[in-house]
């Protein structure tokens, strides 16, 4: 039985794992959470730390395969254990570039994919002059889920700005955020997934609700896909990566960043797609024939995120009723402790039409909360 590491134990980890056990792999997953998500339904859990250098070879050394659910984690490391010979997937070199958010805009830019007008931050305050504003200002390494970004909109907000190793890029005028997860395997068979469109939480930047198919024109979805099948073609990756899109007010398509991983973008592929993005990964890092990517049906997910004020052990509010509607599935994540704006589960509904999906799930969403085990007490 082959056998495949996973660095990183949280619901991509999960998720996987529950695929790669579907397909006979034995699991192995790192994470420094003891009984993380992933390690709840994993053969084994090595408790360790993302940087922990001896732990992480220990895990290469006893899989045939690694692959990881998150980029924050030890990728020297990785590079020497790559460079030694062990199938690590994505690559790590692929990896370093990703985590670098400005070596991530470098790349794409020198191999002619579309990206927004950027400029790396020396000195901010006459950077950002020459540059224009309003200004995004990103962090280079560490930011997700909204972290690590700020708008300078003009000479007051710079009091404000972030502090560390920056870039600015330009306030794109958006008409809506696109998404696209591609794989590929080590023959270079790729398989392209439909188009989507994302919404997020205007508070924290969290993407909230995922639509697919988008509602665009043909020309665009094309346009996407042939984009986002671009960017894993220029990076040789080995895979499936999340390409997350601008679709600007001009008409443009312009990639944002791209996920080395499984994406949140992609959740619906588990209930709407003949192949989960989950199951093809797996079929990718180990190199066997991918899965169709049709979509059976317009689909519409949203993301349970921990409500504002609760912290500690989490309690779901609502599963009875939301359960009622038909087409909803619902992932709980297993995660040990909520806390506001924390991704705790997602739910899926499918339908007929997207706009009947959409009034499902928006309805869903009312119903659904997830609190700490106190507060739902409380609320008796």
């Amino acid at each position: 039985m082959k056998k495949i590491g996973i660095i990183g134990g949280g619901q991509l980890g999960k998720m996987m794992t529950l695929e790669a056990k579907n397909m006979g792999f034995y699991v192995i997953v790192l994470d420094p959470t003891p009984g993380s998500p992933a390690g709840q339904v994993a053969d084994e859990q090595i408790v360790a730390g993302f940087f922990d250098s001896e732990k992480i070879e220990e895990l290469v050394k006893n899989s045939d395969v690694i692959t990881y659910d998150l980029e924050h984690i030890d990728v020297q490391t990785l590079k020497r254990l790559y460079d030694e010979g062990y199938r690590i997937h994505p690559s790590p070199y692929i990896l370093e570039i990703i985590q670098d958010k400005f070596a991530q805009k470098e790349f794409l830019r020198k191999k002619g994919i579309p990206v927004p007008r950027y400029k790396l931050v020396r000195n901010l305050e006459s950077d950002v002059r020459d540059f224009g504003f309003p200004a995004v200002q990103k962090a280079r390494r560490g930011g997700y889920d909204g972290r690590g970004v700020f708008i300078i909109k003009n000479e007051g907000d710079l009091e404000n700005a972030l502090g560390g190793e920056t870039y600015l890029e330009e306030f794109v005028e958006i008409e809506k955020e696109l998404a696209v997860m591609v794989a590929r395997n080590e023959k270079g068979e790729i398989a392209c997934y439909p188009v989507v469109e994302m919404y997020f939480d205007e508070d924290v930047n969290i993407c909230d609700t995922v639509i697919a198919p988008a509602k665009i024109d043909e020309r665009e979805s094309r346009i996407a896909r042939d984009i986002a099948v671009g960017v894993v073609e220029a990076l040789e990756g080995v895979g499936i990566f999340g390409i997350e899109m601008f679709l600007t007010k001009q008409g443009e398509i312009l990639v944002n960043e791209i996920a080395p991983r499984p994406h949140n973008s992609g959740h619906y592929t588990i209930e709407a797609c003949v192949t989960s993005q989950f199951e093809q990964h797996i079929r990718s890092i180990m190199n066997l024939p991918l899965g169709s990517t049709k979509l059976l049906a317009p689909a519409v997910m949203v993301n349970l995120l921990g409500e504002k004020g609760h912290y500690g052990k989490p309690a779901l509010v609502g599963l009875e009723e939301a359960l009622a509607i038909e087409g909803l599935s619902l992932h709980f994540y297993g995660k040990k402790e909520t806390r506001p704006y924390r991704k705790m589960g997602h739910f899926t509904v499918v339908d007929d039409s997207v706009e009947k999906a959409l009034e499902k799930a928006l309805k869903a969403k009312k119903i659904l909360r997830v609190v700490s085990e106190e507060g739902a007490m409380c609320q008796r």
